[in-house]
């Protein structure tokens, strides 16, 4: 059960396949200990949620319409023949 599982992950996992996986987890586990890993997730959680908001307002932004000027003369470009 456990081999049809870790066969099954994702592409983004390259060439990782169950035993590395499994090692991978192991040292993770020994390096981290088991109560810190929680904490681990969350931060990573709230990581990846604060970088899909900020991803989120920046479409809206790119996406919000020009404001127009309100007077003409302030879109007029301002040179040596024109008073300022």
């Amino acid at each position: 059960m456990i081999h049809s599982i870790l066969n099954s992950m994702p592409l983004f996992f390259g060439n990782i396949r169950g035993t590395q996986l499994l090692i991978i987890v192991l040292v993770i586990l020994l390096l981290f200990g088991g109560r810190k890993i929680p904490e681990l997730m969350k931060g990573l959680g709230k990581g990846v949620h604060s970088f899909k908001q900020g991803l989120e307002e920046a479409k809206a932004e790119m996406n919000k319409p020009v404001d127009k000027p309100s007077r003409p003369e302030e879109s007029e470009p301002k040179g040596k023949d024109r008073s300022e």
